[in-house]
């Protein structure tokens, strides 16, 4: 462990792992450390006995759920929205030659007591319960100047100025209900409250056409599913990173972020071994996190509760469907935050036949955090068994510029990869001092 390295990243966490993989295609010597046996870190998939070691120490899984090398159980639950960020990274990295995906089969929204389908074709749409026959006619054409804005054409602007006018009084303008709003803002745009509706209408315009574009792609549902979980997308691209170069070691204690005299990174000691770099990336649970003491480099910004959920059936009302997005919109159920419920099952390779896992989450609000999943808990139907955890949302206190230590953020409780691969996009460009631009590169292969 005595060489230099241009960065040690540690932790292999998803943002961690696209990082170390973007920094070796680069060009740059990278040492990346896990304090675990396995790749992921806080978004690794575990099989059955990791999973009851992780949340019941002293209890084994009962033989009826199978063969332990039948399960992959996502920790963090997110899905992959089909034209977002996240496939543009695996697409120009060719990280998608280890991968297969698999589209979740729906998604769905609650209103008034009931889930419904969100509607992925112009069919469903005008059978649709979640709007009166003028409701969808209003809807409609909000849809369509949706679709039809071009910025340097002022005719398809319908008087709106995206830049200026707030959310509302361009749902306003189209007459949309609130139910319809509470729909396309939580359902569509995945807005987790409703903060975005007195804002400028920019980004809640490129949420709803991100959706519909990803919609269109497969139909069915805007989301695809890596076969075996997420926990294989780090591990991906951890083989980006040791192709170009990149070392890996798993199962390595990190005891200490060595600084110089001034604060500044200089680097990382495992025992009696010290490693050098001239930076740093890391997860915050190598940051001080959670931990009292020391330099607070980390904060925490709020808690996620979620609850993995072992079912042997469907969820009942979604059409029997193998793979589900349910969002419960806040208003809903008289909340700041909405709360999702995400289902896989045997066909993405996560679990045994017939069986399926729900994991329901939400920011917390309250001091009774199990509590606020129950309206989504309900929905299950009956649960073989259930794992809640409540994690700290940790965001670093310094940008890193000035001592070389990023940190990178907590999983946050958005369904999708977005907000990680900004994440990414924001510590490559304070590391390298340059935008991340994404080129196609050939990856030669030995015959």
């Amino acid at each position: 462990m005595d060489e230099e390295y241009d960065v040690v990243v540690l932790g292999t966490g998803l943002t961690e792992c696209i990082l170390s993989g973007l920094l070796s295609v680069e060009g740059k010597k990278v040492l990346h450390i896990d304090r675990n046996d396995y790749y992921g870190g806080d978004s690794a998939s575990l099989n059955l006995t990791q999973l009851y070691r992780k949340f019941r120490q002293d209890q084994s899984p009962p033989a009826e759920l199978g063969r332990d090398r039948d399960y992959a159980v996502d920790l963090v639950p997110k899905f992959i929205i089909a034209s977002g960020e996240l496939t543009k990274i695996l697409v120009h990295t060719d990280v998608t030659r280890y991968l297969e995906f698999k589209q979740i089969a729906g998604s769905f929204v609650y209103r008034d007591g009931k889930i419904s389908k969100v509607p992925s074709t112009e069919m469903e749409a005008v059978r649709s319960p979640l709007m009166g026959l003028f409701e969808k006619r209003r809807a409609k054409k909000f849809f369509e100047f949706l679709q039809g804005w071009k910025d340097e054409d002022p005719a398809t602007h319908q008087g709106i100025n995206l830049d200026k006018d707030t959310m509302k009084s361009v749902y306003e303008k189209f007459g949309l209900e609130p139910g319809t709003q509470d729909f396309i803002g939580h359902a569509m745009a995945l807005y987790l409250d409703d903060d975005y509706i007195d804002k400028p209408a920019r980004p809640a315009y490129e949420r709803i056409v991100l959706y519909t574009s990803s919609m269109a792609r497969y139909g069915k549902s805007p989301y695809i599913y890596p076969l075996y979980g997420l926990g294989e997308l780090p591990q991906s691209f951890a083989r980006l990173s040791a192709i170009y170069g990149g070392t890996y070691m798993l199962d390595k204690q990190i005891d200490e972020i060595v600084t110089d005299a001034d604060g500044k990174f200089v680097g990382v000691r495992s025992g009696s071994e010290t490693v050098k770099a001239k930076h740093v990336i890391g997860d915050p649970s190598y940051f001080g996190a959670g931990k009292e003491g020391g330099k607070l480099r980390v904060v925490e910004e709020g808690k996620v509760v979620r609850a993995i959920c072992i079912l042997k059936h469907p969820i009942p009302g979604t059409e029997d469907s193998d793979s589900v997005q349910i969002i419960i919109p806040q208003n809903q159920v008289n909340r700041r935050n909405d709360i999702y419920i995400a289902m896989v099952s045997s066909t993405h390779n996560v679990c045994a036949k017939d069986v399926y896992v729900a994991i329901v989450s939400t920011i917390v609000e309250t001091d009774r955090p199990e509590q606020e999943i129950a309206p989504g808990l309900q929905l299950l139907g009956p649960i073989y068994d259930k794992f809640v955890s409540v994690t700290p949302l940790y965001t670093p206190t310094a940008d890193g510029k000035a001592d070389g230590i990023f940190i990178t953020r907590s999983y946050d409780a958005t369904s999708h990869f977005e907000t990680v691969v900004e994440d990414v996009q924001d510590v490559w460009k304070r590391v390298i001092g340059k935008d991340l631009v994404l080129k196609k590169r050939e990856v030669e292969v030995e015959q």
